[in-house]
């Protein structure tokens, strides 16, 4: 569905303005929750600083949401609904 799925994610939305961010399944789904959320938190508030944001990408190498290939999908989401 795609969001703030990385750090650098976090990072971008906080460079561009906003006074937050909400994260879901890009955190839940890893193979890492705590570890994810905590790469989160660290680019959120450090988000003015590229090292600490290279940090938090590191924290998390290996672990990402696993996404869906289109092929393997049921369903579409554009084929969904009423």
């Amino acid at each position: 569905a795609g969001g703030i799925a990385t750090p650098a994610d976090a990072s971008l939305m906080m460079q561009m303005g906003m006074d937050g961010i909400f994260v879901g399944s890009g955190i839940f789904k890893s193979s890492d929750p705590p570890t994810m959320a905590d790469a989160i938190v660290m680019a959120t508030a450090h988000y003015d600083e590229p090292s600490k944001v290279a940090e938090a990408m590191a924290m998390m190498e290996g672990i990402p949401m696993k996404g869906d290939e289109l092929e393997t999908l049921e369903v579409r989401l554009d084929q969904r609904g009423w």
